[in-house]
């Protein structure tokens, strides 16, 4: 399977960019995190495994971020909530995994809010619902919240980007408009959550927070407790494929009995050219594991 590049034009003329892989089963979608784009080690590694595997995939940056058009500091919650929408219905078709992480969890729960009918299942990693308003704003210094109150802005120094990154009073004002916690949010499906223990930038509180409002009673909360923020390392990207493989297994479920399900799932798990392409070994699947 090949990766094919494209340019999703917004209603306002600016281009969103996307990859996608062309394949069976549910497509699976990957959300990225704030201020970071769809070239990073997890995205990639999904990438290759959809390549290897012959599943279906889409990636993209939201408006201002990577490949895309727009500049980064007139983004807000609702515009890239509304770029999401836009690539589910625009460039799938069928049932859709979602895959977020960090700000892409939050704009995951709203995407399987807003369409319930197509999102099937959900993999997060590293939640950050509602972070402008819980973890970002009660952060900010006394000059940071003078310079955004003069200004409209204050650029936040960050370990990824020597630069730093705006971070405007639009933004915060907007992601008030589209809090989901302390809940209860309405999403049924299965879902799958993976969370750092040493993350840095979201508390594992909240992501368990999260799991608790979550209206699913089909939700397994995985805490790793020395893993960071990001979840790169192979041990992470590991646990991640293995998310995604059970995620897209219980957004299709397979026909037939209890023995055959697990025979089929225990194939699945043994694709040993898709999980080598990504220099995964799999693991057994466990027999509860339904």
């Amino acid at each position: 399977m090949t990766e094919s590049r494209g340019a999703l034009a917004r209603e306002d003329g600016l281009n969103l960019r996307y990859r996608r892989v062309d394949g069976e089963g549910p497509t699976v979608v990957w959300l990225g995190g704030f201020h970071s784009d769809m070239t990073g080690t997890k995205a990639e590694v999904l990438a290759e495994h959809a390549k290897a595997t012959g599943g279906a995939y889409v990636r993209f940056d939201y408006f201002g971020h990577g490949e895309s058009e727009g500049r980064f500091e007139d983004g807000t919650i609702s515009r890239w909530r509304e770029d999401a929408l836009a690539v589910i219905d625009e460039l799938t078709e069928g049932p859709l995994v979602l895959v977020g992480s960090s700000m892409g969890g939050w704009l995951a729960c709203l995407a399987a809010i807003a369409r319930p009918e197509r999102v099937k299942a959900l993999v997060l990693i590293a939640p950050a619902p509602d972070f402008t308003e819980k973890l970002m704003e009660p952060e900010l210094s006394a000059e940071a919240k003078a310079a955004i109150a003069r200004d409209g802005f204050w650029i936040r120094p960050s370990e990824y980007d020597d630069g730093g990154y705006p971070i405007t009073r639009a933004l915060l004002e907007d992601g008030a408009r589209w809090s989901i916690l302390p809940g209860p949010v309405p999403i049924e499906v299965p879902v799958r959550v993976l969370q750092g223990g040493a993350d840095p930038d979201v508390p594992w509180t909240h992501a368990l927070e999260l799991a608790n409002a979550l209206t699913s009673q089909n939700v397994v909360f995985s805490l790793i407790k020395d893993g960071d923020h990001r979840l790169s390392r192979p041990q992470d990207l590991e646990r991640l494929v293995a998310a995604v493989m059970e995620a897209k297994a219980l957004a299709e479920p397979e026909a037939g009995d209890l023995v055959s399900r697990r025979l089929a799932r225990a194939a699945r798990m043994r694709n040993a050219a898709g999980l080598e392409a990504v220099g995964i070994t799999p693991r057994a699947p466990l027999l509860d594991e339904e």
